[in-house]
């Protein structure tokens, strides 16, 4: 393991609203066996400015609106593309239903290879990849398997393999490996109101769920609601957990802690030191594991810092794409 170095914070002039922004609007984007529902979030830097590009990748049961904030203030240097995953926000379900880390790895890469083939000034060029929990396992791996295609990778509280359940989860979540299990969980979910969903979540998700804008619940419990319409919804939550716990058995060159020793691309570990689903105690380890990465711990912050932190979170990723771009240039 190689120490790691603390996250610069950039001191670029953000426009910070006033209020929450609504939803980027978005479009369909064909993808491997399907095709996948995109936001896009326009560049609203100077004209002169780098005008780079990034993607960005929700965690499990989350979606391309857990992006909204983070997209927005990033527009100051990129155009921005936020993915839901296939069976999730508005995505169809995957091709034969498989819902394997695997399966949303060749999403990512492929709306990757979309966004870098988008006419423009920036276009052709790796693309800066963000992901969270999940998201944030599976940006680890389509970079360690892409690495033409990432400019830099910023992981938000990822999903790493661990063999230890989480205090905030339940043991029966291992019962997801066993077959038909699944179907009994999807069973147990309908019975949950959109209402519920969102309360239970922001009690899980956030390290000071008070703070959270009311126009972030209203607008949650909405997206609950559609979501629920949703004939796959349960499955997808249900079979994509039992997808993750199936990923953490991988040995070899698969594990992604190997593949995370593998990365050579400018890469920043941001974690919530009240994080309840992923061990903040991982934070140090990965930020060693991968080579010249930089830590971001964030005091009172839970498992979604683009959500709780947005600006902090914002000011280490443009500290991590300016010095990127800097030491291209003297390169």
């Amino acid at each position: 393991m190689s120490p790691s170095s603390t996250a610069r914070s950039s001191a670029a002039d953000l426009a910070l609203p006033a209020e929450p922004p609504p939803a980027w609007p978005g479009e369909e984007v064909a993808v491997t066996g399907g095709r996948v529902f995109v936001r896009a979030t326009p560049y609203a830097g100077p004209p002169e400015g780098p005008r780079e590009r990034a993607l960005y990748v929700h965690g499990l049961g989350g979606a391309s609106t857990n992006w909204t904030d983070l997209a927005g203030l990033l527009a100051l240097r990129c155009e921005g593309w936020a993915v839901d995953l296939p069976g999730f926000g508005r995505s169809q379900p995957p091709p034969r239903s498989s819902y394997s880390v695997r399966g949303h790895v060749r999403a990512v890469v492929d709306v990757l290879e979309h966004v870098a083939a988008q006419p423009g000034e920036a276009a052709g060029r790796p693309v800066h990849l963000l992901g969270n929990s999940l998201g944030g396992l599976v940006s680890l791996v389509a970079a360690a398997r892409r690495p033409d295609l990432v400019a830099s990778l910023t992981l938000v509280s990822p999903a790493m393999p661990v063999y230890r359940v989480p205090a905030a989860f339940s043991r029966a979540l291992l019962l997801l490996l066993l077959p038909g299990v699944p179907t009994l969980a999807e069973r147990r979910l309908a019975g949950v109101t959109p209402e519920q969903s969102v309360r239970g979540m922001t009690q899980m998700c956030f390290g000071e769920p008070a703070r959270v804008p009311r126009e972030r619940l209203e607008a949650a419990v909405e997206e609950a609601r559609e979501r629920a319409a949703q004939g796959w919804a349960n499955r997808s939550l249900t079979r994509s957990m039992r997808g993750l716990i199936t990923s953490y058995l991988r040995v070899g060159r698969a594990n992604a802690w190997r593949m995370a020793a593998s990365l050579r691309m400018p890469t920043l570990v941001v974690w919530g030191d009240r994080d309840r689903l992923v061990d903040p105690r991982l934070a140090p380890r990965l930020a060693a594991v991968v080579p010249g990465a930089r830590l971001l711990v964030l005091e009172t912050v839970g498992h979604v810092a683009m959500l709780e932190a947005p600006e902090e979170t914002a000011r280490a990723v443009l500290g991590l794409m300016e010095d990127a771009a800097g030491e291209a240039r003297a390169g």
